[in-house]
């Protein structure tokens, strides 16, 4: 097994996109990039810690390859909006890949310049730097949409995300 970590607005969407993905066995919300240690999220919120909310993936290379999580990954937010994701505003939120390796860290570049040739996106402003620390977070946090789908912020924001990435990758998602 290996893990990716992945930033891109709140947590709750990140982890909704990557649940249910062949290969991929548990995403765990939580918080990394910060100055702070021990990060929860009062502290988080607050967009004093410079931490970023962000997900712990899980997966199984043999079953889906560290490329394929990262176009679930710009499938799933907007990578072009600093510190930002529709309401959601703070540095806490901004577009980051942490890597665990150089490997990593070359395909995520390669990625993001690949979606630049192709005009895809107008300019990516999504981070890229070495993972030092991992913090999960609260329980509460952990499999949020999976937990309360019909919540308002689920049903309106979540829901149309995952539809799109089920419709558009159809073939990694698990019936």
């Amino acid at each position: 097994m290996e893990y990716a970590y992945f930033g891109g607005g709140c947590f709750w969407c990140i982890e909704a996109s990557f649940d249910g993905l062949k290969g991929v066995s548990k995403v765990t919300s939580g918080y990394s990039g910060g100055s702070k240690q021990n990060a929860h999220y009062k502290a988080v919120s607050s967009g004093t810690t410079k931490h970023a909310e962000i997900c712990k993936i899980r997966y199984n290379p043999k079953e889906i390859s560290y490329e394929t999580l990262l176009k679930v990954f710009f499938l799933a937010h907007d990578p072009t909006t600093l510190n930002k994701q529709g309401n959601d505003i703070g540095p806490q939120y901004r577009s980051i890949i942490f890597y665990s390796n150089n490997t990593e860290k070359e395909k995520a570049l390669s990625y993001m310049e690949k979606l630049q040739d192709k005009n895809i996106y107008n300019h990516i402003v999504t981070e890229l730097q070495p993972l030092v620390k991992f913090y999960s977070a609260e329980q509460y946090h952990q499999d949020y949409f999976q937990f309360n789908s019909t919540q308002p912020y689920c049903a309106i924001i979540i829901e149309p995300k995952i539809q799109k990435l089920k419709k558009e990758l159809k073939k990694y998602y698990e019936k």
